[in-house]
């Protein structure tokens, strides 16, 4: 399904690449002609999807029509950044809504809970595309203390502390609007999780044998209540991932977000099928994980 959803769903885009082309470049009909033989878009459709087919089984994505290099070399070279932003934006998000879930859980009513419930709802209903503007209009238009969009600014010699630390920089904005828009599932989850077991009898037996109220909830109640948490947090990741278009097109990070988003504008078909392929295999193996990682921490489900 996934396969055929790559090629079928992007020659329904509107707009011709080899027209585009021609635009930019003053091509005679003939040119443009040849182009398109060149491109393998002459060919019945049918034909199109058995090259598609056998590039993906042989690793051949083909050559992308606006940078005219191969798909899979920009692919590589561009899923560095893209894993730096999403890597860190899920350290943070998981780690951020896992620690607020469990203790608004335990403060179950405080206005601890009722802060960080409310506060992590409005930041998951916002628009990540509205959020990123907003960020970077205040942050880097504004007050300008941030940088405004790339990865390294120019002049900075590459492999130095300086380079280290203006990424760093530029990479601020992006990962904590992709927290922002995602740390609350894990909040929401952990908490509700972590509601249903604090009526369990365990507990009461821990209390009883006069374990303090932290260990009581650190020992016991959070490691039983992360089971269904960390199924959601591989699920998840691999839809950050896919998630990363709208934040490193506003930011203008140089990753297959922003690839895929320029690709959209040509279109530029081997390269839109090469980044769907990376972003539908990161979901599929995220969630094979999660249910491998569940079966080893739940003995329940191996068991059955």
């Amino acid at each position: 399904m996934v396969v055929l959803l790559g090629f079928f769903a992007f020659r329904i885009l509107p707009g011709d690449p080899v027209q585009k082309i021609a635009r930019e470049r003053q091509m005679s009909p003939e040119q443009m002609e040849l182009l398109r033989a060149e491109y393998g878009l002459d060919k019945p459709l049918v034909v199109q999807f058995w090259d598609y087919l056998v590039g993906i089984f042989t690793g051949n994505l083909g050559t992308s029509y606006v940078y005219r290099e191969p798909v899979s070399q920009l692919i590589a070279e561009y899923a560095w950044p893209t894993l730096l932003l999403t890597g860190s934006a899920a350290i943070l998000a998981i780690g951020l809504g896992l620690w607020m879930g469990q203790l608004a859980a335990w403060k179950r009513g405080s206005l601890f809970d009722k802060l960080t419930t409310s506060t992590s709802l409005v930041f998951w209903s916002v628009p990540t595309f509205w959020l990123a503007l907003l960020l970077l209009m205040i942050f880097a238009g504004r007050l300008q203390w941030l940088p405004t969009g790339g990865m390294v600014s120019p002049g900075v010699e590459s492999g130095s502390l300086e380079h280290v630390v203006d990424v760093a920089k530029h990479l601020i904005l992006p990962v904590i609007t992709m927290t922002a828009v995602v740390y609350a599932q894990y909040l929401m989850v952990m908490r509700a999780s972590l509601l249903g077991e604090m009526s369990a009898d365990y507990l009461t037996t821990a209390r009883a044998k006069g374990l303090r109220e932290d260990d009581v909830r650190l020992k016991h109640a959070v490691p039983n209540a992360l089971l269904p948490t960390v199924t959601l947090v591989f699920m998840h990741i691999g839809g950050l991932i896919t998630g990363a278009v709208t934040v490193e097109t506003v930011f203008s990070w140089p990753g297959l977000g922003k690839l895929t988003y320029e690709a959209i504008s040509g279109p530029d078909l081997p390269l839109l099928q090469g980044t769907f392929v990376v972003f539908s295999s990161a979901i599929i193996i995220m969630n094979l994980l999660a249910d491998l990682i569940y079966r080893q921490l739940d003995p329940r489900v191996r068991r059955a």
